[in-house]
């Protein structure tokens, strides 16, 4: 193990088909990697520290501060979080791949356009209204008035496109926060897409709640519920696969250097990643047990801290791995109610599902009783810190794993589509030339 540089140098994250393209650079050398969609080669150590390993040899970052460390983190996150997503000073981006999602978009324009009770002549609130597609659903169903609300640079574009489509009079849309903006009227109908993986990460839920605060009294929600399904699952395979990342910190004498002692770190860093994939229903070893938020009436200040209490009879002997989750919402209007669900067995959305491993997976028998809970607890990272305790009861088989939901492991092909959400983050610092600058040392 040698010290590359000897002074601090400047590191420069692009974006590339393949990931995100790392550019270090140093009067003496300049060096250039790819960070893999999927972070399979990246690892963090400790809390100033990135592991990079590369198919020629490994390099270790470390960074001048904590700060650094996130901001490097969180930008390479945003960049495996979309195969096509481009980092900008702007944050421009146009939203194709959110719309290509049928079941999502259908979903919502059912909903809006089957109740014409609740939209014609209403006033609408649109949060997070993003290039304005929902907008543009109440507006068909009839609706007087319609505020779309967005937060990011595409607020302009939305516009435009409000402009385009010659119905300016019926969408306004503001530029801002839904916590800070101001409107001239109360509204009938709130409408929005706050649903992040697992239901809750991102916590967009929270400012559509707050958005009630511009609510008529008896106004409605839509989405109006959203129902978080969770179930215990067996599957070797992907267990395994974890696992089997953390050989890499067996090692003992990699180029002189004995690794060993990491190999504990590395084990626990791994298993701090949800799974964002799509399985097959029958890997589920109990029927799911569901949390229902009701929107109508939750408080943002609800979502703080959401702990659900597990039990589930076993419906068949066999290991359990973790818990799997997933999500459904509904829209209930006055005509009809509308659901969109991203269990296994319907058809595939940008959410996928996600599954939380337990790090020593557990023996269970057909008919036992499987009692826990699972406990998320919000972050300042827009997402949660994801504890997961399952017991077979009558017994002293005991486990838990507590997960990071802001940093997924997209397994195997099935990476999202949806765009990057820029209104969760701040790029301090950019260049002139679009890229992120940071310095390590």
């Amino acid at each position: 193990s040698v010290n590359v540089y000897n002074k601090p140098v400047v590191v420069q994250l692009e974006d590339d088909p393949k990931g995100m393209l790392v550019k270090i650079t140093e009067e003496s050398e300049q060096k250039e990697f790819i960070v893999r969609k999927g972070g399979g080669n990246l690892l963090r150590v400790g809390r100033k520290g990135i592991f990079v390993k590369l198919p020629t040899e490994s390099l270790l970052l470390t960074f001048a501060s904590d700060e650094d460390s996130n901001q490097f983190t969180d930008a390479v996150m945003k960049i495996k979080a979309d195969k096509s997503a481009r980092v900008s000073s702007d944050c421009e981006f146009f939203p194709a791949p959110a719309y290509g999602d049928f079941t999502r978009t259908s979903a919502y324009q059912k909903a809006i356009l089957d109740n014409p009770i609740d939209f014609s002549g209403k006033v609408i609130l649109d949060v997070g209204a993003g290039s304005g597609i929902l907008s543009f659903f109440a507006q068909q169903s009839g609706a007087k008035r319609v505020y779309a609300v967005e937060a990011s640079s595409i607020a302009v574009h939305a516009a435009k496109l409000v402009a385009a489509n010659n119905v300016d009079d019926v969408i306004k849309v503001l530029s801002g926060k839904i916590e800070e903006i101001q409107l001239p009227e109360q509204v009938d109908v709130i409408i929005s897409e706050p649903m992040g993986y697992m239901l809750l990460n991102e916590r967009m839920l929270e400012t559509f709640l707050h958005a009630k605060k511009f609510l008529k009294p008896g106004g409605k929600m839509f989405p109006s519920r959203g129902d978080l399904h969770v179930a215990p699952f067996t599957d070797e395979a992907l267990y395994m696969e974890q696992f089997n990342k953390v050989n890499f910190w067996y090692q003992e004498y990699f180029h002189g250097v004995n690794l060993s002692s990491l190999r504990n770190p590395a084990m626990t860093e791994y298993f701090r990643q949800p799974i964002v994939d799509t399985f097959d229903i029958n890997i589920c070893t109990a029927k799911t047990q569901r949390h229902i938020i009701d929107f109508q009436t939750a408080h943002e200040t609800d979502l703080h801290r959401i702990e659900i209490p597990l039990e589930f009879h076993m419906l068949q002997s066999g290991t359990v791995h973790g818990l799997a989750f997933w999500f459904d919402v509904a829209f209930i209007g006055s005509n009809v109610t509308v659901w969109l669900s991203t269990a296994p067995t319907q058809p595939l959305t940008h959410w996928y599902q996600v599954r939380c491993l337990l790090s020593q997976p557990i023996f269970a028998k057909q008919g036992q009783l499987l009692t826990g809970r699972v406990l998320m607890v919000a972050n300042a990272k827009q997402s949660y810190d994801l504890t997961i305790e399952v017991k077979i009861e009558g017994t002293n088989t005991v486990s838990s794993n507590t997960l990071d939901l802001k940093n997924p492991y997209f397994s195997g092909a099935t990476e999202p589509t949806q765009p990057i959400d820029c209104t969760n983050y701040d790029f301090q610092g950019t260049g002139a030339d679009g890229y992120e600058n940071f310095q390590y040392q």
